[in-house]
Order: structure tokens, then C-alpha cells, then sequence
């Protein structure tokens, strides 16, 4: 993460905190998160405002003032000494401004999230403006710090940079350059030009949509997954009726708690156990590439994608092959709520061993996922259909799911993921297997 939406303070100027309470609410790219205090003493300042956008990560959000200190001059950039020789200045979480040697300074880097602040003006006073604006006053020429601000707390909006151009205010932005210790933003997978795009289509035939943060995530992975991962294919069709069968079974004998069930497996939440076993049943499929080294992995960690408003995110079932079939189903229902509601933490959703993407449900029969680095499979998942098959030379009918495991042919090689497959199309054939 490079930047964040700071969405919510839940302090105000004024307020003590201690270490450990929640402060302010930020948006990921694909979450949004608490961040917490790490130190005592008095909010001096909220350096950015609730709605922000673009914040960089390590910028200064807030000044605390500690214990002695005059909590104005704190906000005003002074400091005043501690009241008490011995009770030693908070350290700061980045290097605090020459002037202000004393107050604590909150910034996003200390808390491992995407924070900062919003443009500089010249004179040093913060300009806070919007993703939009900021792109439409650089396409435009302008001085986004010249522009008055009609939105909250002064925020430079679309309108603004609008009246600007119409009016020919504003002078000539100057060349932004990274801070000294800042990176510069990484680069965005290369594509047509929109200039190239736009000049296809008639004048007022489209609009023109803004890439958030999880899509420009998305497409900066995607494209380094099909650009650096030499991707291999194995196809398997597996009968649906014993794990059906099975699978209704433990769902009449679950018991119940409040009139509800204490569970309610679904076909995923089998398919995530078959998946894990079947990596513990051949370890050698259960990997990561580095250019040093194979990663192999002690436990199945494995991703569920989940689709969410402008994209997907893939929350993790940790050590599967450990749990029940009912541990699995009950943190899937509580990771995938919260996945709508951008509730998880980055730890629920990094690393893990493999994926499952399951497009079953919106009735697709098959198709080929990309595999999501670190990862060296993903398993993709069609639906359950009536098909007739040959068994004992009689056709008969069953339920029957088309599933495709995508392999990082650098680690997983076609023999072995073809032996993978087998394991799992075994497990879902005989999910008895997968109670014992």
C-alpha cells in the first residue's frame, strides 16, 4: 500500500488516548481499518480531516501532545517543555518538525496502514483535494494550491478546479517530484492511452469513471501474474451426488441453538476442505516460487475469492486441512460478511498457500482463473449440472462439476498438478474421506 482514504476520526481535538484506543478509521484499497494509539496523551492536532484522500503512507496525521506539555503550543508547532523532569517525551512514530521536538506525531506508517496527507502549497499551508480534482487541475495546468476550496473543511473538489479553468485563474502547476525518503508511486500497468480510446467513441456517448485503489491494485497484479507467471492448465470433471448426498445429511443432523442451526455447509465449504486436503496429501504441489528458493508450505492456507463492489478480495481459512467441515462453513459466513463490509484485516486476506474461485452459483459451467502470487495454484469452479454419463456401459445421469486448477508451471509442473487434481477429484467422489 502506497496511500489511503483516511475516512472517520473517532476522537476529536482536545481528547486523551491512551495506547491501544481506537482513533480513526481508514480505507484500504481493499478494507477498512481501525487505527489504534500507541501512545498516551492529548490530541493536539488532526493534521488531515476525516475524508481524505491519496493520504500517503508515513505522512503526519495528528500531533499528540504528551504529559506536561501545553497542548496549544503542541498544535501550534511550539512544544512547551514536560512539567515533570522525569516524564520523558513520547517518541515520535516518523521525525517530528524541528519546531515541535516535544509532541508526539501520529502518522500511518505507525500504524502499518495507508495514511498521510494531501498536497503542500507553496507558502507550507496543506491543500486537501480530491483524487478528481487533483487529476483535472494537472491536466488543465493548474495550481492546485492556488485553487479556494468550497468543499468540507476547505477540500478542493471537481467544481473548484472547474470554476478555476472557466475563469483562467490559477497558475501553472509545478513538476511533482517525490520527497526525499518518499518512493514514488509505482508505475501503472501500461495499457491504451486514453486519448487512443476516447477518440473511437462519439463526443457525449460515454462518461468517464475514475480507477479506485482496489482496481488499479487489481490491474497492477493481474498484470504482473500474467506477465511473470508462466501459467499451466488441468481440467477434471467430478461427480456431485455422494457429496450432495453427504452433505444434506450433515446439515439435517447439525445441531440447533436458538432455533438455528449451528451450521449450514455449502458445496464451497467442502470444495475448501477437499482443496487443503488434497495439499497436505501431496506437499509437493503445496508451494511458492522465489527466485532462490521453493517455499514449501507446512499447512493449507487457502484464499476464497470473494466478489465485493469494484472488485474481489480472497480472505484465508487458515491450517483447512485441520478443521471440520462446520469450522470452515461458520468462518466463511464471518470472513465473507466482512469482506463486503471491507472489515478485514490485512492478515486475513495476505499470503496463504492457494485459491479457490467458485463461479458455480452464477452458473457458469467452467473457465481458467490466474493464479494470485504467492501462490502457485488456484483452483477454479464450475457449477454442479445434470449431465448423462457412461457407467458399467449404461448411461445414467448425475451432478457433475467441471473444475480447473491453474498452476505456476515454475513450481508446480503438469504431472503434479494433474496428481493434485486427482487427489481432490477423489475427496469429492468419496467426501467421507473428508470426516475421517
Amino acid at each position: 500500500m502506497e496511500e489511503g482514504n483516511l475516512a472517520k476520526w473517532l476522537v476529536k481535538e482536545g481528547d486523551t488516548v491512551k495506547s491501544g484506543d481506537v482513533i480513526a478509521e481508514i480505507e484500504t484499497d481493499k478494507a477498512t481499518m481501525e487505527v489504534e494509539a500507541v501512545d498516551e496523551g492529548t490530541i493536539a492536532k488532526l493534521v488531515v480531516p476525516a475524508g481524505t484522500e491519496g493520504v500517503k503512507v508515513n505522512a503526519v496525521i495528528a500531533i499528540l501532545a504528551g504529559e506536561g506539555e501545553d497542548v496549544k503550543a503542541a498544535a501550534s508547532g511550539g512544544g512547551a517543555a514536560p512539567a515533570k523532569a522525569e516524564a520523558a517525551p513520547a517518541t515520535a512514530a516518523t521525525p517530528a518538525p524541528a519546531a515541535a521536538p516535544k509532541s508526539d506525531v501520529v502518522t500511518g506508517g505507525a500504524f502499518a496502514s495507508p495514511m498521510g496527507s494531501a498536497p503542500q502549497a507553496k507558502s507550507g499551508e496543506r491543500t486537501f483535494s480530491s483524487p478528481l480534482a487533483r487529476r483535472l487541475a494537472k491536466e488543465a495546468g493548474l495550481d492546485i494550491s492556488a485553487i479556494l476550496g468550497s468543499g468540507p473543511h476547505g477540500r478542493v473538489v471537481k467544481s473548484d478546479v472547474e470554476k478555476a479553468v472557466s475563469s483562467g485563474g490559477a497558475k501553472a502547476a509545478p513538476a511533482a517530484t517525490p520527497s526525499v525518503g518518499q518512493a514514488a508511486p509505482a508505475a501503472a500497468p501500461k495499457g491504451a492511452s486514453e486519448e487512443s480510446v476516447l477518440k473511437l467513441f462519439e463526443a457525449g456517448s460515454y462518461e468517464l469513471v475514475p480507477h479506485d485503489g482496489m482496481r488499479k491494485t487489481i490491474a497492477r497484479r493481474l498484470t504482473e501474474s500474467k506477465q511473470t507467471i508462466p501459467h499451466f492448465y488441468v481440467s477434471v470433471d467430478c461427480e456431485l451426488d455422494a457429496l450432495l448426498a453427504l452433505r444434506a445429511q450433515l446439515n439435517d443432523a447439525a445441531p440447533k441453538k436458538d432455533d438455528k442451526p449451528a451450521y449450514k455447509l455449502s458445496v464451497n465449504d467442502m470444495v475448501i476442505k477437499a482443496l487443503a486436503l488434497s495439499l497436505r496429501d501431496v506437499p509437493d504441489a503445496n508451494v511458492s516460487w522465489t527466485d532462490s528458493n521453493m517455499v514449501k508450505h507446512k499447512h493449507s492456507d487457502v484464499g476464497v475469492a470473494v466478489s465485493i463492489p469494484g472488485g474481489l478480495i480472497t480472505p484465508i481459512v487458515r491450517h483447512a486441512e485441520l478443521k471440520s467441515l462446520s469450522a470452515i462453513s461458520n468462518e466463511m459466513k464471518d470472513l465473507g460478511k466482512r469482506a463486503k463490509e471491507r472489515k478485514l484485516k490485512p492478515e486475513e486476506y495476505q499470503g496463504g498457500t492457494t485459491s479457490v474461485s467458485n463461479m458455480g452459483m452464477m452458473g457458469v459451467s467452467n473457465f481458467a482463473a490466474v493464479v494470485n502470487p504467492p501462490h502457485a495454484t488456484i483452483l477454479a469452479v464450475g457449477a454442479g449440472q445434470e449431465r448423462v454419463i457412461v457407467k458399467n456401459k449404461q448411461m445414467v445421469i448425475a451432478q457433475v462439476m467441471t473444475v480447473t486448477l491453474s498452476t505456476d508451471h515454475r513450481a508446480v509442473d503438469g504431472a503434479l498438478g494433474a496428481e493434485l487434481l486427482g487427489a481432490f477429484k477423489r475427496y469429492i467422489e468419496n467426501p467421507m474421506g473428508m470426516l475421517v
